[in-house]
């Protein structure tokens, strides 16, 4: 049964330490999105009018955007082309401080087009670009130490131009590097062989519930905390749970933990707060962080990005401070 997280209840995650600062490196596909935000998705055959703010880049990178965000070094490896969605992508990059780890390749990135309902609710429609086509020797030339935290999409685990690239170089990666996976929502279209396959190495599994179930079903088991034993012995599993928080397992425990939501008042737009979830926790952990405290940071980044709209707007560090500390402050007071 899950339990309430104490901060006795979690020390440091078991997870490699860097000789030097540890850099956060995506292979996550980056894609241009299109924002549309309507009362609710379309009949089939019908038609709804909707707002938008034209084109935003997103994709993966809500998720290399938020850890940039805490102030690690964060850099990408996947391919960008020479069109102009690809500029898009590198002004974005810039901005963030965040830099690009291969050459270009000839082509564009792809689009998603984001149905954004008024209950906060996004539904992806999406083509794909460059950004699916990882060359095996791009990946082979990238130098990665222990500590390093990889990020991996599950997105790119199921394209059929990614997966048979990406797959197989996971399972080359040096001992000591930290390889995060968030499943993302076709996780039930990924080969069920070749999943069970890039497991084996995952140090840190993140997924929402609708993704948790999609897995428990694809393994035939009736909890989504048996997980853990596809992953890596004693590492971090992650359920993220929406309005009640996310749910951590992790060291061998039997217990799961339940990490608290920081409550909002409405959802007006959930695109990217996953996204925004796994980039700070992942950074927290990087900056030395114990689970708890990166599982809640990233719980204020997840409910902060839901109340902004767009993909890519996870609050920066100071920004999670700030309402951490005021939080706290309110709750002292109501006790008072």
């Amino acid at each position: 049964m899950p339990v309430q997280a104490q901060p006795s209840d979690i020390g440091q995650a078991p997870l490699p330490r860097a000789l030097f600062s540890p850099r956060f490196i995506s292979t996550g596909s980056v894609v241009i999105d299109l924002p549309m935000w309507v009362d609710h998705l379309p009949e089939r055959g019908a038609d709804v009018l909707a707002t938008s703010p034209g084109t935003v880049v997103g994709g993966g990178f809500n998720v290399v955007s938020a850890a940039a965000r805490q102030g690690v070094s964060v850099s990408l490896a996947s391919p960008l082309g020479t069109g102009p969605n690809s500029a898009q992508v590198r002004v974005a990059l810039a901005q963030e401080g965040i830099s690009t780890l291969f050459d270009d390749m000839v082509g564009d990135t792809g689009q998603c087009i984001a149905l954004v309902e008024s209950t906060g609710e996004r539904t992806f429609i999406t083509t794909l670009g460059v950004e699916a086509e990882p060359q095996r020797e791009d990946l082979d030339a990238l130098r990665l130490f222990a500590g390093d935290y990889l990020y991996v999409s599950g997105y790119d685990l199921a394209y059929a131009s990614s997966a048979p690239v990406l797959a197989p170089w996971l399972e080359t990666l040096p001992e000591g590097v930290v390889l995060v996976i968030d499943t993302g929502p076709i996780v039930d279209e990924i080969d069920p062989e070749l999943l069970r396959q890039v497991l084996c190495r995952v140090d840190v599994l993140t997924m929402n519930r609708r993704e948790a179930v999609l897995l428990q079903e694809r393994f035939g088991m009736s909890d989504w905390s048996e997980l853990s034993t596809l992953i890596r012995p004693g590492r971090l599993l992650v359920r993220r749970t929406g309005e009640f928080g996310c749910e951590v397992l992790q060291n061998g425990c039997v217990d799961v933990t339940t990490v608290p939501a920081y409550p909002i008042a409405h959802a007006v737009d959930t695109t990217g707060a996953g996204d925004a979830h796994t980039g700070v926790l992942v950074a927290s952990l990087m900056d030395g962080m114990d689970v708890l405290s990166a599982a809640e940071r990233a719980n204020v980044a997840a409910a902060i990005t839901c109340q902004r709209q767009g993909p890519a707007t996870c609050p920066t560090r100071d920004e999670i401070d700030h309402t951490m500390v005021a939080y706290k402050e309110m709750l002292r007071e109501r006790a008072c």
